[in-house]
């Protein structure tokens, strides 16, 4: 490998590597609105804040859940509004099992599922089959 394709490598590793942080401070003195835009280019939604409530709208597409990666904070409630928009998926209901969570999803039609998480780390949820799956991240 010649030295700029190597240092080309080592930036893109490096670049990639900072993204998580870059993403988690990403909203400082911006407005809630921006903030979530901001976490969501990097691929990590945060939902609105509706009463103390973190919601936010999940589609179950060809893709699997979408989004797939969600921030939550520990003891806040957490709505999860899902609609599943194809009949093409085994993601036919929603599997939370660290909260006890499996709740159909009826196509085109859009299930409130709610659970607060205790802890941090991360909790993942899937469909019935475990193999469409998306994971929500607590700090």
């Amino acid at each position: 490998m010649t030295t700029p394709r190597l240092i080309a490598a080592v930036a893109a590793a490096l670049a990639l590597g900072a993204s998580p942080a870059l993403a988690q401070h990403a909203g400082h003195g911006m407005h809630a609105d921006a903030q979530a835009s901001a976490a969501a280019a990097h691929g990590i939604a945060e939902g609105r804040l509706e009463n103390g409530v973190r919601v936010v709208e999940v589609a179950v597409t060809e893709d699997g859940f979408v989004p797939s990666k969600v921030k939550a904070n520990k003891g806040e409630k957490v709505r999860f509004l899902v609609t599943r928009k194809t009949d093409s998926t085994c993601a036919k209901e929603i599997v939370i099992a660290d909260q006890g969570v499996n709740q159909p999803l009826p196509l085109g039609k859009t299930v409130a599922v709610e659970f607060t998480p205790t802890r941090s780390g991360e909790i993942r949820y899937a469909c019935g089959m475990n193999h469409v799956a998306g994971v929500v991240f607590v700090p």
